[in-house]
């Protein structure tokens, strides 16, 4: 079965264009898919059941997977099945008018704009990798693009007369995102005093973000920076990479940005999914009221609860 999903992974790159990532992330559920069937005896397509993906996902759940990893998988299943029938190699689909499993709706986790301000203020910009980070964080939370947009981002793609970058999102899609005053300040601070030094023989590098030798900053090098940064500015929140967009989608929209906007700038797909952002802007309306609302604070005693009304 793994000559199949070696097949399939083929499929999504040349022919969806799925970014590597998502392709990974396809074949890591897959492969663990694969290798539970063939611990039950079952080594062929034709020879899995509705029971045994069914079995498979009560598995995981027992092991403490999160829903979301569940659900993910499930859609992994889905499309595999779905592929191979497409292509014949199978005459029934077993997951057929099975059900994703329901995600837990929890919303993102956003800093304040006060955090938001300490964070990004915590770099030393007097040392070549301090100004690289302090124009990483100023970009993520300008734009609010991926982290894996950013670390792929090369020289070529920022326009800093026009104050706007080109990245390259999912299923390779492009997007032209503006790029703000103060970000694109920082940006040519670095780009022009301390990029070169970053480079050392590296003349030809275009990874536009480096590291100490000169090539591109990896995902695994974003992340020990920006947990550095939280650190240092004391933020108590768990911060992760995609914090900085969460936050940049719900400040706008705090402010009253059109929600279409911001969908293009993020590069989703579909508006459902940029709405979780107002869910938590009216989360955080609610939090304001209750702390700042003088009837709001009142205890219902206070408020003469055995009075009638006409």
């Amino acid at each position: 079965m793994k000559n199949e999903l070696q097949t399939f992974i083929h499929y999504l790159s040349v022919e969806r264009g799925l970014a590597q990532n998502t392709l990974e992330s396809y074949e890591r559920d897959l492969t663990q898919y694969i290798e539970f069937l063939e611990k039950s005896g079952i080594v062929k397509p034709a020879d899995s059941r509705k029971i045994h993906i069914q079995n498979y996902l009560l598995q995981l759940k027992k092991l403490g997977r999160a829903s979301s990893t569940v659900s993910r998988s499930m859609v992994s299943i889905r499309s595999f099945y779905q592929f191979l029938i497409r292509e014949r190699l199978l005459d029934s689909d077993p997951s057929l008018h099975m059900e994703t499993p329901k995600l837990d709706k929890r919303l993102p986790k956003v800093l304040s704009i006060a955090e938001v301000e300490t964070l990004l203020d915590a770099p030393e910009t007097t040392t070549p990798s301090g100004l690289r980070d302090k124009a990483m964080l100023e970009i993520l939370y300008a734009t609010g693009i991926r982290v894996t947009e950013l670390i792929s981002l090369d020289v070529g793609n920022v326009n800093l007369g026009m104050g706007f970058v080109r990245c390259i999102g999912k299923g390779s899609k492009e997007r032209i995102i503006p790029l703000g005053r103060i970000a694109a300040h920082w940006l040519d601070q670095y780009i022009q005093a301390m990029r070169p030094k970053l480079l050392k023989q590296a003349k030809e590098e275009e990874a536009l973000f480096i590291n100490h030798l000169g090539t591109r900053l990896t995902r695994q090098g974003f992340w020990k920076i920006i947990k550095k940064y939280a650190r240092e500015a004391q933020i108590v929140k768990d911060i992760t990479p995609h914090t900085l967009r969460h936050s940049f989608a719900t400040h706008l929209l705090d402010n009253g940005a059109d929600l279409r906007a911001v969908q293009e700038m993020l590069g989703h797909a579909d508006i459902s999914t940029t709405q979780i952002y107002t869910h938590v802007t009216k989360s955080r309306m609610k939090e304001v009221y209750d702390r700042t609302h003088p009837r709001a604070k009142m205890q219902l005693s206070e408020q003469g609860q055995g009075s009638s009304r006409v």
